[in-house]
């Protein structure tokens, strides 16, 4: 038979003797390198961890050790090596417990009467398998984790047939001011401004028949001490602890609406003073003009010292200069628009 030739460092936790040697031997069978160590229970077991840098590719445990046995030993051995796949070996067999061990995180439930050499190989090489993918899910799962929960920005999922919040991250509770706890008995109806409320309920009917809510947008919510906001609304389609749901994404644009706001009210005073540039202030520069018309009749008629003819060219110079002015303002607060 040909052997594997990959270095499997195995921890065998067995209080037999003749059962570990027996284990062994069907190792030795299958696998060229196998770098066994042994264990009578779990303290031993311990303390194999603690003196050792040895990280192990599986674990063989029998179920009853002189120190530890069954339910508690399993989750005890699983807290000690939480990314180490454990086989349970027990001579023992029930059902009911093998279903429960697999729940509890065990990655196989061999019995030792069955139990050969090439059985016990193929339970070590998908165990190791089947540990490494569930590990990369737990580590993928973190990461997403993170990224919801590090977000500066508030992201919430809620269910799609209940209305209430599935999971809230930390950005969430400090701007909404409500408590984790609080939320979970929360439906997202009550952090809604009531003029959305309809069209949060079209939005539902409308599921319904297309199986999908579009609650995108722009909508006010309420905070806990009842302060307004205006927010953008971005959502998407998930599925979380096999409920339909949504992850919505909140984008606080409160002062940027305030802001715009007085931009457009500052604009429409800009246009109202161009009116009145254009209107009222000219009106008297135009009464103006006409009298300097008058005066400068006057010096046509040589009724005017040489110094009065001087002030009225002053006078003429100035009024030219103020139309000059008042007419490039008045063209500069027109051309002032925001979209």
């Amino acid at each position: 038979m040909l052997k594997d030739s990959k270095e499997y460092k195995i921890l065998v936790v067995d209080d037999n003797k003749g059962d570990r040697v027996l284990i062994e031997a069907y190792l030795e069978d299958t696998v060229l390198l196998p770098k066994i160590s042994e264990a009578e229970s779990y303290k031993a077991a311990k303390k194999i961890l603690e003196n050792s840098s040895l990280l192990f590719d599986v674990i063989l445990l029998d179920l009853g050790l002189p120190d530890l046995s069954g339910e508690e030993l399993i989750k005890s051995m699983i807290k000690l090596f939480p990314k180490t796949p454990i086989i349970v070996l027990t001579g023992y067999p029930d059902v009911d417990f093998s279903r429960k061990s697999l729940k509890l995180g065990v990655s196989d439930y061999l019995l030792k009467d069955e139990l050969n050499s090439p059985s016990l190989y193929k339970s070590i090489v998908y165990s190791i398998e089947r540990k490494k993918a569930t590990n990369q899910l737990i580590r993928s799962e973190k990461r997403y984790r993170d990224l919801f929960q590090l977000s500066p920005m508030p992201i919430w999922v809620f269910e799609e047939q209940t209305l209430r919040f599935l999971a809230v991250n930390n950005a969430t509770i400090q701007t909404y001011g409500y408590s984790n706890e609080e939320f979970m008995d929360m439906k997202i109806t009550q952090i809604k401004h009531q003029d959305d409320i309809p069209l949060l309920e079209t939005a539902l009917k409308a599921s319904k028949k297309s199986t999908r809510m579009n609650l995108s947008g722009v909508f006010k919510h309420k905070k806990k001490n009842g302060e307004l906001m205006e927010v953008e609304v971005y959502t998407n389609d998930i599925e979380f602890n096999g409920k339909s749901a949504k992850i919505v994404l909140i984008n606080d644009i409160t002062f940027k609406a305030r802001y715009i706001e007085a931009i457009e009210t500052q604009n429409e005073k800009l246009k109202e003073i161009a009116w009145i540039q254009s209107h009222v202030v000219r009106a008297p520069l135009s009464r103006m003009m006409g009298l300097i018309g008058l005066l400068e009749l006057e010096e046509e008629s040589d009724n005017l010292s040489a110094d009065q003819k001087e002030l009225v060219q002053f006078i003429k110079d100035s009024a030219g200069e103020l139309d000059g002015i008042i007419r490039e303002i008045t063209i500069k607060t027109e051309q002032i628009k925001i979209d």
